[in-house]
């Protein structure tokens, strides 16, 4: 006769408590994380920007019920949407991350922590709208600093892609977790929050992978921040928690989703993610291929200047790390540009041909273009164990790419190797000029030049900035 299951409720798992009490309790002293998370935060809103260009991504705006307008509730930037923040927050998440150009992590599981911005920005607003708090552009950072860290810091050692989970899991743990917080729950509340989106966290990967590749991926995170929010409301109403979420015998998260394994930490929660985030500045392409491109984009520079053309190239030889192989090494038909983006070949192949890779470049009336798959058939990826290393090692975290082009006459162009991205901490100085220009462009699809120079003035003013507002901020962003 087997024993009978306990039914003494648990202590909350200590994952949970360490959250809790690092969005309650710790203070954000960092300089550099406040400087990096002001250009997160207007790339992020320039890159949701961009992404209202596209129909495809402007289809899942506005209100559930089309024509509904909620008074005082949160103001979706870019657009006319004033909305419910559950609602406001899918508009955003979903706008940040259309064309894959928001900001990057890079670990044992990857993922965009830029994507909390939808949680963050319109919760934010919202309260801030409703009288409920009073909340400045520096509680919007400092939210943001701690999503980051939240999901950076637990995906550092533990790989939800190999249990085929996605990282949108992620998304939505740390922004409910921070939007529980700028709600005012108390620290049991912000554990029983969590609780729930551990227990609503399973999110498949297959949206992501051959043969299933779609434009899911584009909204995953928006409706990740959504469901942030949802919960945090829940709890805040009054919902219980379920403190072993992760580690119940039979139930819990680790025996259902995660083969039984526990999460690994390499260090505490502080504002280490933040500051080493990867910034995507000059093209719109999948992180683990950054490099790739501007390898790319040099060598069609060099072949431009010898006169030679795509059709002169007989093989091109990559180097490259483990996760670009598992994740963005594609042969085959490319059905749609969610597939196209997750392409290292075709990311490879643009620039090469064109001299440039933008977001649409994956759109159909570019990718029809027979040279592209003529010259992805001519790539070959092969893992470099070194480049590997090097991407794991946490005072590197580089995302090396090598290519080596061979002419159909027996010549070849030297190797280029690139190991940081111009995204990358280690080229913020060279980064952070580009990436504000990437803002003004963004900026300019949207916005008259008066609007342009009035965002800007404050955007680009650290201090100025953080005494704002938010709905001061983001009425800055007003469409009518």
């Amino acid at each position: 006769m087997s024993s009978a299951i306990s039914n003494v409720r648990p202590s909350p798992d200590r994952v949970l408590v360490d959250i809790a009490d690092y969005v309650r309790g710790h203070e954000i002293t960092s300089a550099v994380a406040f400087e990096t998370a002001r250009n997160c935060l207007i790339d992020t809103l320039g890159c949701g920007l961009e992404a209202l260009e596209y129909k495809a991504c402007t289809k899942f705006l506005g209100p559930i019920i089309p024509g509904m307008s909620v008074p005082n509730g949160a103001k979706v930037p870019g657009t006319s949407y004033q909305l419910d923040p559950v609602q406001a927050a899918f508009n955003l998440g979903t706008m940040v991350r259309w064309l894959d150009f928001n900001d990057t992590w890079l670990a044992a599981e990857w993922g965009h922590p830029s994507d909390n911005l939808g949680a963050i920005l319109m919760v934010a607003d919202w309260l801030s709208r409703s009288g409920k708090r009073k909340l400045t552009m520096r509680d919007v950072l400092t939210a943001m600093i701690k999503a980051h860290e939240i999901q950076g810091v637990i995906a550092l050692e533990n790989s939800f892609n190999r249990v085929g989970l996605d990282h949108v899991v992620l998304v939505k743990v740390a922004s409910t977790a921070v939007v529980a917080d700028m709600l005012g729950l108390p620290r049991d509340g912000i554990i029983d929050a969590l609780s729930q989106a551990f227990v609503d966290g399973q999110s498949l990967r297959t949206y992501r992978h051959a043969p299933n590749t779609g434009s899911r991926k584009s909204w995953a995170a928006g409706d990740a921040t959504a469901r942030a929010v949802r919960l945090a409301l829940i709890t805040q109403a009054g919902e219980m928690g379920y403190p072993s979420v992760l580690t119940a015998p039979v139930w819990g998260f680790y025996d259902v989703l995660f083969k039984g394994r526990e999460f690994a930490f390499q260090r505490g929660y502080d504002s280490y993610v933040m500051e080493n985030v990867l910034f995507k500045i000059s093209f719109p392409a999948e992180f683990h291929s950054q490099t790739a491109v501007e390898a790319a984009m040099s060598l069609h520079a060099q072949m431009k200047a010898s006169g030679r053309s795509v059709d002169d190239i007989e093989s091109i030889k990559v180097r490259t790390h483990e996760a670009a192989i598992r994740i963005i090494d594609k042969q085959g038909p490319l059905n749609n540009p969610a597939d196209r983006d997750h392409c290292i070949q075709y990311m490879i192949a643009v620039p090469l041909i064109f001299g440039r890779l933008t977001a649409s470049d994956y759109e159909d009336s570019v990718a029809h273009d027979p040279r592209i798959d003529a010259l992805r058939a001519k790539i070959t990826c092969t893992e470099d164990k070194q480049f590997t290393r090097d991407y794991h090692d946490a005072e590197k975290r580089s995302i090396a790419n090598a290519l080596a082009v061979r002419f159909k006459d027996g010549t070849s162009l030297p190797e280029i190797v690139v190991e940081y991205p111009i995204g990358h901490r280690r080229r913020r100085a060279d980064g952070i000029p580009l990436l504000e220009a990437k803002f003004r462009t963004n900026l300019a699809r949207r916005f008259g030049a008066d609007q342009q120079k009035e965002i800007l003035a404050v955007s680009l003013d650290q201090q100025r900035l953080e005494r704002m507002s938010v709905p001061d901020y983001v009425d800055l962003y007003a469409v009518s």
